[in-house]
């Protein structure tokens, strides 16, 4: 299935939208901090890392403004449209959600002002409304092709299946046993705080509070690694924003770990901090892997079979062969038309090198004579 015309026009014009808000609001908190370096410094959770004004984006924040450009171009002329545009408004809707009773908190009095409290109430409705929208487009704006010559949704290689399987199912495994661990180290009158934001947990104007990020990231994780396994179309798009969201998280986890001298002492830190500082290196080399993996192009769909790659590299038509496009017979090189001889068609009676049309011949395997080894009942593993 592809999309429609109006719906990738849609799909665009909704995915400009949201880029445009992030990118005020990332402009919005570069102005507010006074110098750039602070607002990262601020995203990497640096300890001391005061701004001038509260920032109210995060480091999410930069991996969904990449997002949504890519998705704007995607809908445009992407094979894969219709997946890339589910697979951004779910996450959209995922990390937004929690916008809507942190803005209007009492805990967020001291930290923004009214205005720019109501600015944001209005900008997370939009942004679900946005994300919602990106959804319905996505699954409903589809079509199937006019035409054999339009580009088909891809799906992952069998490769790249599996390694967004491993890397992406490790990584929501760890992320969800942290999340264990702070069922047990965090106050019980803080922990609540930790999923839905307070006073003490200090997050974004319009981001999620860090236990509700890392949850969502990890279902994503898992979602992604098992879809993965069985090559689904969408389990490319929505695998590189869980693989942009893990290589930000593990980049600022690293950079944090060497502001703060932890890798200079990593021999003399306790096992947890260590294991923390692993964690970060774990997800920097998860995302750049799963980005690395998923970015390629894959494999045209259609009706969930591979078209034009069964062989080893070249298109096929009918049964499957090593090198050339064939239309009939299982040959191993060239076009066969019915019978096999030495590799030129044949079509009368029995010889060595000019047409036949019934008999076997000496050089190419018969379809169907005894003793004869059959073709490949599927290709060779790839990419």
């Amino acid at each position: 299935m592809i999309l429609t015309r109006g719906a990738r026009i849609t799909g665009a014009v909704l995915s400009a939208v949201l880029a445009a808000m992030v990118l005020g609001w990332i402009v919005r908190d570069v102005r507010a901090a006074g110098e750039p370096q602070d607002l990262l410094r601020y995203w990497a959770g640096y300890t001391g890392a005061r701004p001038e004004g509260q920032p109210a984006t995060l480091q999410a924040d930069a991996v969904l403004l990449v997002a949504y450009v890519c998705a704007f171009l995607a809908a445009l002329r992407s094979s894969v449209a219709a997946s890339t545009l589910v697979a951004t408004g779910v996450v959209t809707f995922a990390l937004r959600l929690p916008g809507v009773w942190i803005i209007g908190a009492s805990w967020t009095d001291g930290r923004y002002g009214d205005e720019l409290r109501t600015r944001a109430l209005i900008g997370t409705f939009v942004a679900l409304g946005a994300g919602l929208a990106l959804i319905v487009t996505g699954a409903a704006g589809r079509r199937q092709p006019a035409d054999s010559y339009e580009p088909l949704p891809t799906r992952p290689g069998r490769g790249a299946g599996v390694t967004a399987f491993l890397v992406f199912g490790v990584s929501g495994a760890v992320l969800i046993a942290w999340e264990i661990r702070q069922f047990f180290t965090l106050p019980s009158e803080l922990y609540p705080d930790w999923y839905i934001g307070g006073r003490v947990i200090l997050t974004g104007l319009t981001a999620a509070p860090p236990g509700w990020s890392s949850a969502a990231l990890a279902v994503i994780c898992l979602v992604v690694a098992w879809t993965g396994l069985f090559r689904a179309v969408h389990a490319r798009p929505l695998g590189m924003i869980a693989a942009g969201l893990l290589l930000v998280a593990g980049a600022c986890g690293i950079a944090r770990a060497f502001h703060h001298g932890m890798v200079d002492h990593f021999g003399d830190l306790g096992a947890e901090e260590q294991l923390t500082v692993l964690t970060s290196v774990l997800f920097a080399l998860a995302g750049a892997t799963g980005l690395l993996v998923l970015a390629r192009r894959g494999f045209e769909d259609a009706d969930g079979r591979d078209q034009g790659y069964a062989g080893y590299g070249y298109p096929q038509t009918g049964a499957q062969g090593y090198g050339y496009p064939q239309s009939g017979g299982p040959g191993h090189g060239y076009p066969q038309t019915g019978a096999q001889g030495y590799g030129y068609p044949q079509s009368g009676g029995p010889g060595h090198g000019y047409p036949q049309q019934g008999g076997p011949g000496y050089g190419y395997p018969p379809g169907g004579g005894a003793g004869s080894p059959p073709p490949p009942s599927s290709p060779p593993p790839g990419w």
